[in-house]
């Protein structure tokens, strides 16, 4: 691997698929659905193969603009032959088994798919690797990574056709069109499994089995209920656009310290070594949205653990003050850079650009929503020792407005 200069037309198309708000998207959606730790955008030519964009999850260490010897991949051939090469199992596959690029980069599981512009000529492919072998040759899996690197084909098209025609409303257009294709991808292709796997998972965790089976079973169950949020924030931010809103249904509720603490639960649970702190307390019922609110507080918490000092506790505080709930995270960790705290709550902008793996940048955006719509104010406190975010909803009626008094749709 190295980084040589990158030529300019290059750097171009590193800052065309750097610019894109979805292909982010993209990567993490297959992360999360094929369980592959590194997904890039490659552009390659007969010459060269150079990272456009990557998710990285097993270290692998490739980020954009770093380079591969085109033929040391299986990309060369991808664009040689002009075909898919997708392997199941490097060591059961009777054609790869002995080829030299798993041996060079230590894969077993392995698929590229060919991303073509408008006209037909080849940019490069949409590529996923993985120490251990992960089932591929599936119509859903093939469907996902060549819709998905469609969708990137016309974002390198639209991009251009937008920087001869500076039509910013075309942009936003082409944008939308891009990201309402993708969440019925994942309307169709990802809630339907998520949902057999919860239900699998119950069923074996109600069965017999011994301790280090429930452990694992709680570990799968935290993976699931994040991708589970995952589909349900593109959701909302899909109705959002669309000006559907969140809606927004409060009710005075008892149980909303042990739903906090079922949310922080199972997050602990598929982070043992982050220690979280619960102090609840609510003798009194909290007029909330109540599905809501955990959904808040789940975005709140995983940012937390995301961005926070690894090995830090978290510090969450949950209490009636005054008429008004106030629910605060806190995590030790570097201060949030000044010029990033205005548009931290905006979507695709609150997991930082410098960061690779913190989500879709939609968690804050979502949770900040979901304040509006119970009348609330959320805010962020950073400094060098820690950051606090802060919930503070009016909860007695005498702290609400007529408006807030109504059922709240955005």
């Amino acid at each position: 691997m190295n980084t040589p200069s990158v030529p300019h037309d290059f750097q171009n198309d590193i800052d065309v698929i750097g610019r894109s708000p979805i292909i982010p998207t993209l990567l993490e959606a297959i992360v999360l659905a094929t369980g592959m730790g590194f997904v890039a955008v490659a552009r390659v030519t007969e010459s060269r193969w150079v990272t456009c964009r990557a998710v990285d999850t097993i270290s692998f260490g490739l980020k954009a603009g770093d380079e591969l010897e085109v033929e040391s991949t299986l990309c060369h051939e991808v664009r040689q032959y002009d075909e898919e090469i997708v392997i199941d199992d490097v060591n059961l596959d009777p054609v790869y088994v002995n080829h030299h690029c798993p041996a060079r980069y230590g894969f077993r599981g392995y698929i590229s798919v060919p991303i073509r512009r408008a006209d037909g000529s080849f940019f490069g492919t949409l590529c996923a690797i993985d120490p251990q072998p992960h089932k591929l040759k599936t119509d859903r899996v093939l469907g996902m990574f060549r819709l998905f690197a469609k969708t990137i084909g016309e974002v390198l098209d639209t991009d251009e056709v937008l920087t001869e025609s500076q039509g910013a409303l075309s942009h936003e257009r082409d944008l939308a069109e891009v990201q309402e294709q993708f969440i019925a991808v994942l309307a169709h292709d990802l809630r339907n499994p998520v949902s057999a796997l919860s239900a699998g998972l119950r069923m074996i965790g109600n069965g017999k089995v011994d301790d280090k089976t429930l452990e694992l079973v709680s570990l799968m169950r935290g993976s699931v209920n994040r991708m589970q949020l995952l589909i349900e924030n593109l959701l909302d931010q899909a109705r959002k656009r669309s000006g559907g809103g969140i809606i927004i249904e409060r009710a005075p509720t008892k149980d909303l310290g042990a739903a906090l603490s079922q949310v922080a639960g199972e997050l602990q649970a598929v982070t043992p070594d982050q220690t979280i702190n619960m102090k609840i307390d609510l003798p009194a019922p909290v007029n909330c949205d109540l599905p809501r609110i955990s959904q808040l507080f789940s975005n709140l918490l995983g940012n937390a653990v995301s961005h926070g000092t690894s090995g830090e506790p978290i510090e969450v505080d949950a209490r009636l003050i005054d008429g008004y709930f106030v629910l605060t995270v806190t995590n030790s960790g570097d201060p949030i850079p000044d010029d990033l705290v205005p548009n931290l709550f905006l979507p695709f902008e609150g997991s930082g650009k410098n960061h690779s793996r913190e989500g879709l940048g939609l968690g804050l955006f979502i949770a900040m929503e979901i304040a509006k719509g119970h009348g609330a104010t959320l805010t962020v406190a950073s400094d060098a020792l820690k950051t606090a975010f802060t919930l503070r909803m009016p909860n007695s009626q005498d702290k609400l407005s007529p408006t807030e008094k109504e059922q709240h749709t955005l």
